[in-house]
C-alpha cells in the first residue's frame, strides 16, 4: 500500500487542522475539498471570503467542513497583533507595523501554527519560496538539539523489480545552498527522524557524492560528506533515533544492490537506501525535479525539518494532488508516533472521535 494511503487511514483516526495561506488558489480549494471529504480534519483557508466563495462556486467545489478566515475580520486579530509584537524579533514594532505584517496571510497562518490554532501549515502555491519560508523561520522555534532548518521531498514509488511500494526521502531540496558538515549532520538526522515517524521503519541513510568510499580523493566536498556521516552517526545515537547511515556513496551504489555489490560496497545501506542526503542545494533540487519529471511519481513537499511545528513549502508548480499529499504528510507529522503506528492491541482501543 502506498505511504499516502497508509497515512490517510491513520489520519482519519486522528484528524488535524491544516492552514493554507493561499486559500483562493484553485488547487488549494481542490486539495482542501479532498482533505475534508475524506474526514482527515479541517482545512483552514485564509483570504478574502467573497473571492474564495466565488472561486469555489466557479469550480463547483463545496465549502462544507472547510473553514475560511479573513485575517483582518478574525476574532483573533487584536490578540495576534499583541502576541506578534511580543516576539523578540518584532518587539519594537508599532501597532500599524505589526498589522501590516499580519495582513500578509503567510504571517497570519504562521501565527496560527505557533499558537496551536492550526496543527500544520502548507504554503508556497502562489508565493516565492522566500516569502513562504520567512515567517516560519522568524516565528516558529527550532527543535531541541538541532541547529539547522532544512527541507525534504518525499517520493512515493513502485519498485520496478518487485512491484512493491517504496518511499524515497531527498534532502535538502529547498533551504541551504552550501551546507557545512555540521548542517548536513542535522539534515541527515532530522530527515531520518521524519522518515521513521511517517513510515515506522528504520531509515537507511546515504550521504551522496560522486565517489564511493574513496581513500585517495582530496576533494573538499567528499571530505565534507565523510565528516557529516561520522557526525550524524554520533548524533543519531545520542538522540536515540533508529537509523542506519553510510557515506560517502554514489547514488547508484546507494539505490541498486547489484551496483553496490559490483563496486564492493557492503553494509545495511548499500543498495537499500531510502533517505538520500545531497552535498548541496543545487544537486538536491536538480535531482528532485529530475525524478519528478521523468518518473511522474507521487511527490510531496518540500516539507520543512528542524522546526518544532509541521510545515510544508510547496512548489508553485504543484498540482492539487501534490498539495493534498503534502497536507497529509504534515498533518500526519502532527500525530504522535505511538498514535500513528500503535500496536495491534492499542489499535483496537483508539478513540476515533479524539482530536489530538
Amino acid at each position: 500500500m502506498p505511504l499516502i494511503a497508509k497515512l490517510t487511514e491513520r489520519l482519519k483516526r486522528h484528524p488535524k487542522r491544516v492552514v493554507f495561506p493561499e486559500g483562493g488558489d484553485p488547487r488549494i480549494l481542490q486539495a482542501a475539498r479532498k482533505f475534508a471529504t475524506r474526514g482527515l480534519g479541517v482545512p483552514i483557508l485564509l483570504g478574502d471570503r467573497a473571492k474564495i466563495k466565488a472561486h469555489a462556486e466557479q469550480l463547483d467545489i463545496s465549502l462544507d467542513r472547510i473553514r475560511i478566515i479573513e485575517p483582518r475580520r478574525s476574532d483573533e486579530w487584536d490578540g495576534f497583533v499583541t502576541r506578534f509584537k511580543g516576539l523578540q524579533r518584532f518587539k519594537n514594532l508599532k501597532d500599524k507595523e505589526a498589522e501590516d505584517y499580519l495582513e500578509n496571510t503567510n504571517y497570519f497562518a504562521t501565527m496560527m501554527l505557533a499558537l496551536s490554532q492550526a496543527d500544520a501549515l502548507v504554503s508556497g502555491a502562489t508565493s516565492s519560496a522566500s516569502s513562504a519560508l520567512r515567517p516560519l523561520f522568524q516565528i516558529i522555534p527550532i527543535q531541541q538539539h538541532i541547529a539547522t532548518i532544512s527541507s525534504l521531498n518525499i517520493f512515493d514509488l513502485e519498485d520496478p523489480e518487485t512491484g512493491k511500494d517504496r518511499e524515497l526521502f531527498l534532502a535538502d531540496c529547498a533551504v541551504i545552498p552550501e551546507p557545512t558538515a555540521e548542517q548536513l549532520c542535522d539534515i541527515a538526522v532530522t530527515t531520518a527522524a521524519l522518515n521513521y515517524h511517517l513510515t515506522n521503519t528504520p531509515p537507511r541513510v546515504a550521504l551522496l557524492s560522486y565517489t564511493s568510499k574513496s581513500v585517495s580523493s582530496k576533494n573538499a566536498t567528499v571530505a565534507k560528506m565523510k565528516a557529516a556521516t561520522g557526525l550524524a552517526r554520533r548524533k543519531a545515537q545520542e538522540l536515540g533515533i533508529p537509523m542506519e547511515i553510510d557515506g560517502e556513496l554514489q547514488v547508484d551504489a546507494a539505490l541498486d544492490a547489484t551496483v553496490a555489490q559490483a563496486k564492493k560496497i557492503d553494509g545495511p545501506v548499500a543498495g537499500r537506501a531510502n533517505v538520500l542526503i545531497f552535498p548541496d542545494l543545487h544537486s538536491a533540487n536538480i535531482a528532485s525535479k529530475l525524478v519528478d519529471v521523468l518518473t511522474r511519481a507521487r511527490t510531496y513537499g518540500p516539507i520543512l525539518t528542524g522546526l518544532s511545528k509541521p510545515a510544508g513549502e510547496i512548489s508553485r508548480g504543484a498540482t492539487a494532488s501534490d498539495i493534498f499529499g503534502t497536507a497529509v504528510m504534515v498533518a500526519s507529522q502532527a500525530i504522535e508516533h505511538k498514535l500513528l503506528y500503535p500496536t495491534d492491541h492499542d489499535e483496537l482501543n483508539v478513540d476515533v472521535t479524539q482530536i489530538d
